[in-house]
């Protein structure tokens, strides 16, 4: 299955930011949570109810608003819009944390790589449970106070997944699975905050640092000059930078492998997809055009193929973005065989207005 991403441009303070999301996203947003509550089903079960989880999205919408209260505000504008309740626009923004690492089967969970220089870019492909080919969003992101603007390829509801700013920062990501996982910053939302505050590689690792996150994960950044991944574990961070760097989703610092709790079939296929990622670059010389990348990403094991089954991971989005150029190249879906959409930063956001609801 494929299909074009929803665009939806937010333009304003925070609040007001939010509102215009529920709104254009309405439809979407109603029709997902009334799919075994945004699919969680698949994962906790047919009999899952939002009040099933009240505790916990309270817990989770009480760290959102201490780490990033910015975004909050954007969450209570969501709700307003989409005419929801407060309880369905968190529970939109922590899916991944309220389903729980260990009830996915991680055949596939994102591979990632960033190059830097001349032709400086990340590229990764989604890998995810739950059918989410449909849910494919992109959202053109402005601030009122800072003018500062970015493309972020997330999902129906969500706020942040990954993307790239005016100041020419990118951010990807792939899942690592250690530690407890509790009431934090969402890494979705950690990765919308970085677009929204930072310019650099380094500006995002001190960010990252002050973080309190809710769950495991690996962040891949690139600025165009320098790149970087950061390996996020019960609290602790472990920082790689390079000229060339990969991931999948096994743990590569060497004082993280230990505690990984990917399961040994997982890993196997973890490390094949990295092997597979590592030998393609190494064929193919940087400097590349976008498109040339989604190659890669079309081809197994990079590519996850369709199981048939919703519980289990497959590629729904495959993506590119280009620091330098502040630009995001998409295939939502399958990316064998899909049509690349891209997106830039010329022509909107571009004036500042006033916000009416700071």
């Amino acid at each position: 299955m494929s299909s074009l991403p929803d665009v939806i441009t937010l333009d304003g303070c925070p609040l007001t930011r939010g509102q215009q999301h529920g709104r254009q996203a309405a439809g979407r947003i109603a029709a997902f949570l009334d799919d075994g509550l945004a699919r969680l089903d698949t994962f906790l079960g047919p009999d899952i109810r939002l009040s099933d989880l009240g505790q916990d999205i309270a817990a989770y919408g009480a760290a959102i608003e201490r780490e990033t209260p910015e975004l909050y505000r954007e969450i209570i504008g969501l709700s307003e819009g989409a005419g929801i309740s407060m309880d369905e626009a968190v529970l939109l923004q922590v899916r991944r944390e309220l389903a729980g690492f260990s009830r996915f089967n991680t055949s596939g969970d994102c591979t990632t790589f960033a190059r830097t220089g001349e032709g400086a870019v990340i590229g990764q492909t989604v890998d995810l449970a739950g059918d989410l080919d449909d849910q494919v969003t992109l959202l053109k992101v402005r601030d009122a106070e800072s003018g500062h603007r970015a493309l972020v390829m997330s999902f129906t509801g969500l706020l942040g997944y990954l993307g790239v700013n005016d100041r020419g920062l990118a951010v990807g990501l792939n899942l690592v699975l250690a530690g407890d996982w509790r009431p934090g910053l969402p890494p979705y939302l950690a990765i919308r905050h970085l677009l929204d505050s930072c310019g650099s590689v380094e500006e995002a690792i001190a960010c990252l640092r002050r973080l309190d996150l809710a769950s495991s994960r690996c962040f891949m950044l690139c600025d165009g000059a320098n790149a970087a991944f950061v390996e996020a574990m019960a609290g602790k961070l472990a920082v790689h930078r390079g000229a060339e760097l990969t991931h999948t989703n096994h743990f590569l610092d060497p004082a993280f492998a230990p505690h990984d709790e990917l399961n040994i079939f997982a890993q196997n296929g973890s490390r094949k997809r990295l092997d597979a990622c590592r030998n393609w670059l190494a064929s193919h010389g940087a400097n590349r055009e976008p498109e040339s990348y989604f190659d890669l990403f079309s081809t197994e094991p990079v590519r996850v193929k369709d199981s048939g089954n919703r519980a289990v991971e497959k590629t729904v989005a495959s993506v590119v973005l280009d620091p330098v150029n502040r630009s995001l190249h998409v295939r939502a879906g399958d990316p064998f065989g899909t049509p690349t959409v891209s997106f830039d930063m010329v022509g909107w956001g571009e004036n500042r207005h006033e916000c009416a609801n700071a």
